[in-house]
């Protein structure tokens, strides 16, 4: 198994090299280092001079890819995209344009976003997974009728009716929690309770409508049959036989989530000024921050190839069949 991890570990480079090219070429295929220097100097008419300084003290002063004024591989390193982008491979990753450590940043403000979405998943996937259960226990009865009904009308509805709504009904009309805000320690719940109750119901409708085809498929498989031939109950067969076999696919589900849960929910922490990696995302976007937009793009590129890695491991753990080879 560590020589599988190893070399899966070495295919993601030249992965992690294509998601820093192709950010840097779509980055400043809509900005040029002049645009950013304007932005980031704040004045309407700011001077060519200021903006040659801006660029010389920010590293954006020389050539994109290939510099003919150098030699050897100089012509190749003494570039836009290899001097921003070579450090990050060694979780490097410089200063943002504003001249805080990005590195830094990112340690602060993982804590308030693993807050938010650590509970939105483990509450989540336990909401969607029992419900889901449910509807296959009861199918083709009423009760399925309903909850897909209710599923279909969750997923028809925006995520931002969810937050608004959220806000309005429990922080400004019932006055249950702030409206939006952060703060440490154990008073962190007070601000995370409702963007997490939101982001559960947000995702209700379509996940247990996946969980839920999943476990009717599995229904249908021999060792079902054979199990209920024994003697069990519908619900041992649901719990200790269909819900052991659907864990890979569930766990196949479940990686894609995995960025998520640490770059935060990019709309969830704006709406309630939560000082996360997702508003930290966004700020940056505004203020066309190609340190800080590369920096979170290859922050979630590495998050997800170890979540690919840890995927297939699990995978041998809850299917002995399964080899890594």
């Amino acid at each position: 198994m560590l020589s599988y991890v190893v070399r899966r570990l070495l295919y993601a480079l030249p992965i992690l090299v294509g998601v820093n090219l192709i950010t840097f070429v779509l980055f400043f295929y809509v900005n040029t280092p002049d645009d950013m220097a304007r932005l980031a100097l704040g004045e309407k008419r700011v001077t060519q001079e200021a903006i040659d300084k801006w660029k010389r003290d920010k590293g954006y002063d020389k050539p994109r890819f290939y510099n003919p004024q150098a030699t050897g591989l100089d012509k190749f390193t003494d570039t836009i995209f290899f001097t921003k982008s070579a450090s990050m491979f060694a979780l490097d990753f410089g200063k943002a344009d504003d001249g805080r450590d990005i590195g830094q940043e990112i340690r602060i403000r993982m804590g308030p976003s693993l807050a938010i979405a650590i509970p939105t998943f483990v509450l989540g996937l336990a909401c969607y997974v029992t419900f889901a259960l449910i509807l296959a226990l009861f199918r083709a009865t009423c009760v399925d009728f309903a909850g897909v009904v209710l599923c279909v009308i969750a997923m028809s509805v925006s995520g931002l009716f969810y937050i608004i709504g959220g806000q309005y009904l429990v922080a400004k009309l019932w006055n249950l929690v702030p409206i939006s805000g952060y703060a440490d320690g154990l008073n962190a719940w007070r601000f995370v309770a409702l963007p997490v109750a939101i982001g559960v119901i947000g995702g209700i409708g379509s996940s247990t409508r996946w969980y839920r085809t999943i476990f009717l498929e599995e229904i249908g498989k021999d060792y079902v049959r054979t199990a209920r031939a024994k003697g069990l109950s519908e619900a041992q067969v649901l719990v200790g036989h269909v819900l052991r076999n659907a864990l890979i696919p569930i766990l196949t589900g479940v990686v894609v989530v995995i960025p998520l849960l640490f770059l935060g929910s990019l709309l969830m922490e704006s709406f309630f000024a939560v000082p996360g990696l997702g508003s930290y995302t966004i700020e940056a976007i505004n203020n066309q921050d190609y340190s800080v937009v590369r920096a979170m793009v290859f922050l979630g590129a590495v998050l997800y190839v170890l979540g690919l890695i840890l995927t297939d491991v699990s995978y041998t753990w809850v299917d002995p069949r399964v080899r890594l080879d």
